[in-house]
């Protein structure tokens, strides 16, 4: 098993995309949970990257001083255990979504939902509030069963669904300790059936009717025109897709219009099991040169119809940094800290070319026209928002400065990102 992050000429850290270098050192990889717990005991201050596919700074150190320590954790010995009569799986906190997805269907057994990458890690991803579609499904937390933790004293402490505490130790951005394993819930193996359709014009959207017509949706567009350049449905089973507001694609198709789709999970309808399909991209494609930048805002499904005519209005500035904005639909969590906490949620997400300079003005711009409708951006994409201009938008952040409070109350975890988040919360 392998991350994701790279490291340039001068032996500095980046992340996936290339974005952000990180301010430590030295990456550490420690090979066993014994070196693990040294290293976070001995360490003033400790941040936790995942598959580094984070596009801020999130995951970082504050400064590269010699008592920090940025951890990646993908040459711990990786663990998937599953428990078929239990119907759970047992994952440690390097693992990535694609090993895990493989493991769990050669039992049988399935997860509700999955993002569209999978080369993601599943403690990264649930830390985050990552998410996939569907009015129906929930955030990829809201199956979290337990979570074991390395504390900053080296104790091991595990949270578990109903207990005090547990609805802010998933969506935790790495504040409360080292995730070493979640215990997550299974259901049985199903399959899913993908189809694709064209041009959808935005007049012409019922949101509410397209995001219900199979068990996951997605809309395309790279706005430029009053339209979606393509609807994916991924429905469960093998059922005769009806969808009255745009014509089937004939051949394969990429989100990103004019990319080749030989990387993309299998279309026109072929059944295959769940984890070949809910993803929108294969397991065994691995992400390229991350030429990208990537932002999304989660806002009330039912201002979906007004913030797809904010957005509209603003597509002269959007289309020239975008490559495509894909709205997706989450339903809501008890996660603390989830984008989608509370509410049923619509998710609006950008990737921009890979020119910060070029998109962080359209993103302001972006901020400003969905500001209305509540948004919440993606913990772990570039957004313009200071992240202590954020905890109004979640009313348990109180609770969860508490927590964090609780479990890291020197702060050993804490970098400038979440003490600003967290500072008005703090005593």
């Amino acid at each position: 098993m392998t991350d994701a992050l790279a490291t340039g000429r001068d032996g500095a850290v980046t992340n996936w995309a290339g974005n952000i270098t990180f301010s430590a050192g030295e990456l550490h990889r420690p090979a066993s949970q014994a070196a693990l717990r040294d290293l976070v005991t001995g360490s003033r201050q400790v941040r936790v990257l995942g598959s580094g596919h984070s596009f801020n700074r999130i995951a970082d150190v504050d400064g590269g001083a010699a008592d920090t320590a940025l951890v990646s954790l993908a040459a711990l010995e990786p663990a998937v255990d599953v428990d078929t009569g239990a119907h759970t799986v047992r994952v440690s906190g390097g693992v990535r979504y694609a090993e895990l997805a493989r493991h769990v269907a050669s039992y049988g057994l399935a997860l509700p939902n999955m993002a569209s990458l999978p080369h993601i890690s599943v403690a990264g991803s649930v830390a985050t509030g990552t998410h996939g579609s569907g009015n129906g499904n929930q955030s990829l937390a809201e199956v979290v069963r337990s979570v074991e933790l390395l504390t900053a004293d080296g104790q091991t402490r595990v949270l578990s669904r109903g207990e005090d505490g547990f609805d802010g130790a998933v969506v935790a951005l790495g504040a409360l300790g080292v995730v070493l394993s979640l215990t997550l819930d299974l259901e049985p193996l199903y399959t899913v059936s993908q189809h694709v359709f064209g041009e959808l014009a935005l007049a012409q959207l019922d949101f509410e009717a397209v995001t219900s017509a199979a068990y996951s949706v997605s809309l395309f567009t790279d706005w430029r025109g009053p339209r979606f350049n393509q609807v994916w449905l991924k429905h469960r089973g093998e059922a005769a897709v009806g969808f009255p507001w745009a014509a089937p694609v004939s051949e394969p198709r990429h989100p990103v219009p004019g990319m080749p789709a030989v990387n993309c999970t299998e279309q026109l309808g072929v059944p295959g099991s769940w984890h070949e399909r809910l993803p929108h991209f294969r397991a065994e494609f691995t992400p390229s040169s991350g030429a990208e930048l990537q932002s999304e805002y989660l806002l009330p499904r039912e201002h979906a119809p007004a913030a797809l005519h904010a957005l509209d209005a603003l597509r002269d500035e959007v289309a020239p940094v975008l490559q495509v904005c894909e709205v997706r639909t989450v339903a809501a969590d008890s996660q603390w800290l989830s984008p989608a906490h509370g509410r049923d949620t619509a998710a609006f997400h950008f990737t921009w070319v890979p020119d910060t300079a070029a998109v962080l003005p359209v993103i302001a711009r972006v901020e400003q026209g969905l500001a209305p409708f509540s948004p919440r951006p993606h913990w772990g994409k570039v957004f313009g928002a200071d992240p202590s201009e954020l905890g109004d938008r979640y009313p348990h952040a109180a609770d969860f400065a508490a927590l964090a409070q609780r479990l890291d109350p020197r702060g050993k975890f804490r970098n400038a990102f979440l003490r600003s988040f967290l500072g008005p919360f703090l005593r």
